[in-house]
């Protein structure tokens, strides 16, 4: 059986899926997490019905963090045989080079390295991985795919900062991500609502990262990330967008070092911050303190805005779709963000929102609202495909 393992690296913890690709669309065959973060270090593994296939703790990860991944391997080995193919990861940030997926030489590992400094968070946590991996596998191939990518094609004036152009040459333009995630959504709206393939539509991820996408004939145009994945919404623990001369009386009146102001926009603020309380949207849905509800107010009046400036860049709005974590789940966020944009055509059903349907805009609503489960990993498996076939050809 012939198959690619798909990593998908969070902050914490590794989410993975196993696709068999023998067939024209990347199958399921289990899906799990790996998590090297707890006290004790555990790794499940289930079916794609929720069957545990495998489960294993640790009393403490190993020095070079790569005991788990010779479990999930040797895992893959006994239950499907050994037609692993090739490993694809999700890499935050691609940069101003990377426009699509790519084997993961030693000199891409080099230059996804560089770009450390622009998701100093994230892109360690998606290379460690890779350098597991090749240290376990070293014949393996492992494959980048990039969450920049979807994005590539902004243009001026959506992709600069009015800062001296000479900048935007090292580099310091607006990137955007989640476009794994975006680049999913897309293809299913295509596929449900080909209606509105064509027009104004605005995609919705929210989780504990989230941003928006503005996109017209499937095609990213704007979006509300920028150089980092601190830019634009609340989010769980990140700020999203704040202003600069905030960063500047930290810096020289609180005596901040970069490395605590680094910290505190990364690790202490977002809906945590605010609240006091937890990062995590379900625990403040069901608080009862008012710092919860004065967090989940701004996370809801922030994501309403941004979705008036990305109906701004389209030129008004016909669709908006709701992916991520909180996009999927809690509807009283999706109901909120609906009230907020009453004026801009947003209906949002009541009863199609509390029962979860795909479609939830009421009748008479002129803007089209559905709700769209993203799935990264499938999108990393599908471009793995192309890369192996690419270089079979």
């Amino acid at each position: 059986m012939t198959s690619v393992l798909v990593l998908n690296a969070g902050s914490s913890s590794i989410k993975f899926g196993l696709f068999e690709i023998s067939s024209r669309t990347p199958a399921l065959l289990c899906k799990g997490l790996l998590d090297e973060h707890e006290a004790k270090p555990r790794l499940v593994a289930t079916s794609p019905s929720g069957e545990t296939l495998f489960e294993k703790q640790k009393d403490a990860s190993d020095a070079d963090g790569g005991h788990l991944f010779a479990d999930v391997l040797g895992f893959i080995e006994d239950r499907f045989g050994e037609g692993l193919r090739a490993v694809g990861h999700r890499i935050v940030h691609g940069g101003a080079d990377y426009s699509g997926p790519v084997e993961l030489t030693d000199d891409v590992f080099t230059r996804l390295e560089a770009l450390t400094p622009l998701a100093p968070l994230h892109q360690p946590r998606c290379l460690a991985p890779v350098h597991a991996i090749s240290a376990i596998r070293p014949a393996l191939t492992q494959i980048a795919c990039f969450d920049t990518a979807f994005h590539h094609g902004m243009a001026p004036p959506m992709n600069r900062f009015a800062i001296p152009k000479r900048y935007e040459a090292h580099g310091l333009r607006r990137y955007g991500f989640h476009g794994l995630s975006f680049e999913y959504v897309a293809g299913r709206l295509a596929e449900i609502a080909p209606e509105l393939v064509a027009k104004r539509v605005v995609i919705a991820h929210l989780g504990n990262g989230a941003s928006l996408c503005a996109l017209r004939d499937g095609r990213s145009v704007d979006t509300t990330m920028g150089l980092t994945p601190l830019d634009g919404l609340v989010m769980g623990t990140r700020c999203g967008s704040i202003d600069p001369g905030v960063l500047l009386y930290l810096l020289q009146h609180e005596s901040m070092s970069t490395e605590d102001l680094q910290h505190l926009l990364y690790h202490e603020s977002g809906l945590l911050g605010v609240s006091g309380i937890s990062a995590d949207m379900r625990t403040l849905l069901a608080s009862k303190e008012a710092a919860a509800r004065e967090a989940v107010d701004l996370f809801v009046f922030r994501a309403a805005q941004e979705v008036a400036v990305m109906a701004n860049t389209l030129g008004g709005l016909d669709g908006l779709v709701f992916t991520g974590g909180i996009g999927e789940h809690a509807k009283e966020i999706r109901g909120a963000i609906g009230e907020r944009l009453a004026w801009l055509g947003v209906n949002i059903d009541s009863t199609a929102n509390d029962e979860g349907r795909d479609r939830i805009n009421a009748g008479h609503g002129v803007v089209d609202v559905l709700v769209i489960p993203t799935n990264e990993e499938l999108t990393i498996a599908r471009h793995c495909v192309a890369v192996l076939r690419s270089g079979a050809d």
